[in-house]
């Protein structure tokens, strides 16, 4: 299962999930859903903007676990 990382890297930095849902302009709803893990896609738009704003690539944005079964 793929993951986003970006409260992770959001800790690292030391700055808030408020301050990253400011700087992307996302209704609430679809940015808790895309920071949690509860989405099933992401635009390009969006994951350019987080790399951005993370000072990250997309290698770091993102993580695959095997493990891990996703729910159908």
């Amino acid at each position: 299962m793929i993951r986003l990382n970006a409260l992770r890297l959001l800790e690292k930095r030391g700055k808030t999930k408020y301050w990253l849902y400011k700087q992307l302009g996302m209704s609430y709803q679809n940015f808790t859903n895309m920071i949690e893990n509860r989405t099933k896609s992401i635009q390009y738009a969006n994951i350019e903007t987080l790399c951005l704003l993370l000072e990250c690539t997309p290698n770091e944005l993102f993580e695959i676990n095997f493990d891990e079964q996703e729910v159908q």
